[in-house]
């Protein structure tokens, strides 16, 4: 109880104590916490958190084991990593979205959808199925291999070739409608 009542009331002493390291270290110190931390303001508030440690334990500074300087940087140290363990321990914060009364427009998804059905049209039958199998029902290419009745490498090698050949036909359509407009 008397230790809890001295470490209230910071005596003159205690007062030198800190401004003496603050005075000697506290460049290096923040210099340190600059480099770990990526951020001055947090470097600022972890030597900070220092100095009141090294308050708290001017014991450990006063006995001869080792420089003060060490002890600081260990000290700095172990106050950086435990920030970042707190903070990977937390989920990450998401910023809120407003949210709209009205709905955004849908005529570029129903296009998009015209333009791809349009396109699936005109690949064979066989590329067509797998890619239906794939991705429009989300099955995985054994899934597919067994609805299909082919061996999942003929799942693999159908859906790269219908793939293909979409991209060459939005690729050449992009064409056309750049040439339309300009």
């Amino acid at each position: 109880m008397t230790r809890a009542l001295s470490r209230d009331r910071m005596t003159a002493s205690d007062e030198a104590l800190i401004r003496t390291l603050y005075e000697e270290h506290g460049r290096a110190l923040l210099a340190y916490a600059t480099r770990l931390t990526g951020d001055r303001a947090a470097a600022e508030d972890v030597v900070q958190e220092t100095l009141i440690r090294a308050w708290r334990h001017s014991e450990a500074l006063v006995s001869g084991k080792g420089s003060v300087r060490g002890w600081l940087l260990t000290v700095a140290r172990n106050i950086i990593t435990d920030r970042i363990r707190a903070r990977e321990a937390r989920p990450k914060e998401v910023a809120e979205t407003p949210i709209s009364a009205v709905e955004s427009d849908h005529a570029d998804s129903v296009v998009d959808s015209m333009v791809v059905m349009e396109a699936l049209d005109q690949l064979s039958g066989d590329h067509r199925d797998v890619l239906v199998e794939v991705y429009f029902r989300d099955r995985s290419v054994g899934e597919a291999a067994k609805v299909l009745g082919v061996p999942p490498g003929t799942v693999k090698s159908r859906s790269h070739y219908a793939l293909r050949a979409l991209r060459d036909m939005f690729r050449s359509r992009e064409v056309v409608l750049k040439e339309a407009a300009g």
